[in-house]
């Protein structure tokens, strides 16, 4: 296939891909306005409501604006031969081999669109998200953040990256399944060691206080046979008065997050029926599950990757003058978005059915009642979109909306 072929594909992915969400969106903005279901409009009072609506259409517009801006400059650099230009570029500041090249040429790309988009991040941030009571975040923090982000990319950039392509040019026909072994490795160590390594690096984590609460925890814990011994605080508040938990690893390194806000907003009962929902996870086997499923489309998407690289026609599509190894993985990168897409709505699929099942554990294990006023507490003091359009819903939702959500625990036998 000739480069012109190649770049039209290109093209016409990138176009597709904008489309379906453009579509997508507006669908889901006009059912912004959409009668709300019965078993979620105690949720909000008209004052809330109004602006919640706010909040969502306010946000899609401004989505609706960056990705536009994306979509016309990732246009403008793929028709001029920009990457192309780039790499010529990284060349004149680097050893002769084909390591260092690529390496500089990823991290140029990344930081230059991380800058481009610095402007966005604070508009979103010190705008929007401060209008609706939502920021904590001061601009040293902001700064401070984006620093030790960079730090932490370019660390573990040249730790996965380094050794993949070094694994290219040492066995370019198989080099995917030592790849696929590296990065499963790396995926199962993040896994375990998230919350101890990369957490404490941009929050404070503190073991829950004794208390009505930790006492409380440690019964439903007994009760069930869980082994509850890592429970973590989280000063989320530090950046957003918005609410979450989240459970990590695995074995004895299983570790369950409650952010302060989530403690401050909701009563022991709720925070125990939380608490049972990500133990549910666990129980339940998702973690491993989900760790599975990452490994097994990493290792499609290598194997994928080996089919093109070494191809010249695919560096000269995206502006190169010589067939380089970091301008066939950016195209692979652009070319595997329908494929992307399409595992990222099956794992969404997933995700979905993960969290009735979590719920469902919950108040099987629990209480109902707690279960379903701490997830309209959430939902309220997230300002949560109650009415997605269904297709919006399928495309884009880790989790299942909360009408349906509290449907399903409504019919679960308790």
């Amino acid at each position: 296939m000739s480069s012109e072929a190649i770049l039209q594909i290109i093209f016409a992915i990138i176009i597709l891909n904008y489309l379906v969400d453009l579509l997508s969106g507006l669908l889901n903005y006009n059912s912004f306005n959409n009668k709300l279901p019965d078993n979620v409009n105690d949720i909000y009072n008209k004052k809330e409501y109004d602006k919640s609506q706010e909040y969502k259409k306010e946000n899609f517009k401004f989505n609706l604006i960056t990705s536009t801006f994306s979509f016309i400059i990732l246009n403008i650099v793929l028709y001029n031969g920009y990457f192309g230009t780039l790499d010529s570029i990284v060349r004149n500041y680097t050893f002769e081999n084909e390591i260092s090249p690529s390496i500089l040429f990823f991290f140029s790309i990344y930081f230059i669109n991380d800058f481009i988009s610095i402007p966005f991040q604070l508009y979103r941030v010190f705008v929007i998200e401060e209008k609706y009571g939502f920021n904590n975040m001061t601009i040293g923090t902001f700064i401070f953040d984006k620093i030790k982000g960079y730090f932490l990319t370019i660390i573990i950039g040249l730790i996965l990256l380094v050794p993949v392509l070094i694994l290219i040019l040492l066995y370019p026909q198989n080099f995917w399944i030592y790849a696929w072994i590296l990065l499963s490795v790396f995926m199962i160590f993040l896994n375990m060691f998230y919350t101890s390594l990369i957490v404490p690096l941009f929050n404070k984590l503190t073991p829950l206080e004794d208390g009505d609460l930790k006492k409380s925890l440690n019964e439903y814990a007994r009760n069930i046979g869980f082994s509850l011994s890592n429970i973590f605080v989280i000063n989320g508040s530090k950046r957003s008065n918005k609410a979450n938990a989240f459970f990590t690893g695995f074995g004895k390194n299983k570790k369950i997050v409650l952010y302060d806000t989530l403690i401050k907003n909701h009563t022991v009962p709720e925070l125990v029926a939380v608490l049972a929902h990500e133990v549910g996870h666990y129980k339940l086997k998702h973690v491993i599950s989900n760790l599975f499923v990452s490994i097994i489309t990493t290792g499609l998407m290598l194997f994928l990757m080996s089919k093109i690289l070494f191809t010249s026609e695919v560096s000269y599509a995206l502006g190169g003058n010589v067939s380089f190894r970091h301008l066939e993985i950016l195209a692979f990168i652009i070319l595997y978005t329908p494929i992307s897409r399409v595992i990222d709505i099956l794992a969404f699929i997933k995700s979905r059915k993960n969290e009735y099942e979590a719920d469902n554990f919950a108040v099987t294990t629990y209480k109902k009642s707690p279960m379903v006023s701490a997830l309209k507490k959430l939902s309220r003091d997230n300002l949560t979109n109650l009415t997605p359009h269904p297709l919006f819903e399928f495309i884009n939702y880790s989790h299942p909306s909360l009408s349906k959500r509290l449907e399903s625990i409504d019919n679960t036998n308790h």
